[in-house]
Formats: C-alpha cells, sequence, structure tokens
C-alpha cells in the first residue's frame, strides 16, 4: 500500500488523473480494477471511479508495487494466442494466482492489466514450477476449458529432472493421494483411504547421467503436488523441490527451484468444443528452462 497527498495543482481532477500524476508507468487496466474493486481510498473512505480530489486529500492506494512502480520483469511470455485463449509461458518463482498472503503480482494479475479484467485462468501451476498456462478471454470459453480438463480431453505433458537410479524406462503409476491442508502438502498411499482420491501419472525417460534422470512425464490425473509427491513416493524426487525432495541434493547441484516444466498440451478433444473446435488436435510446446547436463554440470557450482 502506498499513501500519497493530493498538491494544489491536483485541485478539481478526477482520482484516476491525480493517481497517474504521481505513479505514471501504472497500466491503466490495474488502475480501473483497483477503482471498481474499491481499492482506493481518499481521507480513510473507499471511493468510487468519479471521485473529485481536493487539494490536501490523503490518498491511499491498495496495488501491489510491481504495477504502481512498473517492472520490466514481467514473468511470462506469450506462446499462444487468439480471441478467445491466451497460453503463456510463466517463469518459475511467479504465482499464478492471488492467495491471503500474497506480496506480489501474480500471473493472472499482470495478464489482466494487459488484456482487461475479463481473463480467468483454466488451471493452476505451483508457483515455483515453470511452463505453460492456459487463460480464458471469455466466460464461453473458460467454460469448454474447464470441461475438456475435467473430462481429460487436454493433455498435459512436463519435463522434469529426479534422483536415483530407474527401474522401468516408461510407466503408469497409480496410486491414492490424500491432502493436508494443515501442512500444506499431500501423501500418497498404495490403497484407498477415507480421504484420497485416486492419481495417474505416466512417465519416461528422455535421458540419464550419473543419477539423474530426465523424464517426460504425462499428467493424466491433475491433482495438487501430484507429479512432485508420485515421483518422490517412488524415491525419485525431483531435483530442486524443497517440499517433497532431498536438501542434500538440492544442494548438491546448487537447485534453487524445482526442476519442473510444463511443457506441452494436445487439445484431444472427444466431443463437440463448440466454438473452439478449431483448436482440435492442436499442440503447443516449449523448451524446459533447464537441460541434463547443466544441471549435472552445477554439482558444487552456483547457479
Amino acid at each position: 500500500m502506498r499513501s500519497i497527498t493530493a498538491e494544489e495543482n491536483h485541485e478539481g481532477k478526477k482520482i484516476d488523473r491525480v493517481v497517474r500524476d504521481f505513479f505514471p508507468n501504472l497500466a491503466s487496466g490495474m488502475l480501473y480494477k483497483a477503482l471498481r474493486k474499491k481499492d482506493i481510498k481518499v481521507n480513510g473512505v473507499r471511493i468510487k471511479e468519479d471521485y473529485i480530489v481536493s487539494f490536501g486529500d490523503k490518498i491511499d492506494i491498495y496495488i501491489i508495487d510491481d504495477y504502481l512502480i512498473g517492472r520490466d520483469d514481467d514473468g511470462f511470455s506469450v506462446v499462444y494466442d487468439d480471441d478467445n485463449l491466451l497460453i503463456v509461458n510463466k517463469e518459475t518463482g511467479i504465482p499464478v494466482h492471488p492467495d491471503k498472503n500474497q506480496k506480489e503480482a501474480t500471473l493472472i494479475d499482470k495478464l489482466q492489466s494487459i488484456y482487461g479484467p475479463n481473463l480467468a485462468l483454466c488451471h493452476r501451476l505451483d508457483r515455483n514450477t515453470s511452463g505453460l498456462v492456459i487463460i480464458a478471454k471469455n466466460p464461453a470459453t473458460l467454460e469448454v476449458m474447464l470441461e475438456k480438463i475435467k473430462n481429460r480431453e487436454i493433455q498435459k505433458y512436463y519435463t522434469c529432472i529426479v534422483s536415483g537410479k530407474m527401474e522401468k524406462k516408461n510407466a503408469e503409476l497409480v496410486d491414492y493421494l490424500e491432502k493436508n491442508e494443515k501442512l500444506s502438502r499431500v501423501f500418497i498411499n498404495p490403497e484407498k483411504t477415507r480421504n484420497s482420491v485416486q492419481i495417474i501419472t505416466r512417465y519416461r525417460i528422455l535421458a540419464s547421467m550419473n543419477s539423474l534422470n530426465l523424464l517426460e512425464v504425462e499428467l493424466v490425473t491433475g491433482r495438487t503436488h501430484q507429479i512432485r509427491a508420485h515421483l518422490a513416493y517412488y524415491g525419485h524426487p525431483i531435483i530442486g523441490d524443497g517440499k517433497y525432495g532431498k536438501n542434500a541434493e538440492n544442494k548438491q547441484y546448487n537447485a534453487k527451484y524445482q526442476l519442473l516444466c510444463a511443457s506441452r498440451l494436445t487439445f484431444n478433444f472427444q466431443s463437440s468444443a463448440r466454438h473452439l473446435n478449431y483448436l482440435n488436435k492442436k499442440t503447443v510446446s516449449i523448451d524446459p528452462p533447464f537441460s541434463l547436463e547443466q544441471v549435472a554440470g552445477r554439482q558444487n557450482k552456483k547457479l
């Protein structure tokens, strides 16, 4: 939150013009979103978009500094863009959506400040997982995307680096996942328990080097921390994973973030996608921001 005091030359001006005088790098979309949500107060009172400022007004602005000040590190790049859908490559360390402890700009806020307030996330990605995120530009698209994701008609593939010798070059892992909200983590069980749900994770080894493996993982079911917890359960934690991984290994490879990237999406519609039928059989892919050779070479070196 930033506080400013209206100066003499601000007398009689609308609130948006005054805020812009102090923060010229603030995007229009983010400013008007804050006004609509009543995230700007004058003299301790929430005001409307048409508020006229008086000299000496104390204005409190509840907008994250990333937007107020304006920064170049957006944390994403656009991979696909049309009238209905946006697919971006999110960098590691960027949260996709707000939470109660939010102290920084999120992916969806950044995108809404550029494309407008109608944008909506179709799915989530962990803060420390990089890669592809699907965003709907209108309610009709969001409805279809949520339906297709639920029905497993959008195939999601990840690339990751794990440790440990793997018995099989490819496999389908089927177990049960139970979420513990208090501990903010999940647990894997081979048998069904009262509060668990079935998970299916497929993987194939792309390459191996020493005790490291580069995997392509297909997320058949999409549950919280599924890939991270499932692979760790079988003794192959993702390098850099501070929650399910091994701290000694993370330090050994100087891995500050988990080496997990949502690298490929394929639209495989089995029924009508209405106005989105043109996407059927389309694949969107990116290269992960890491390689097996680079990680193996990091041993005892700084990133």
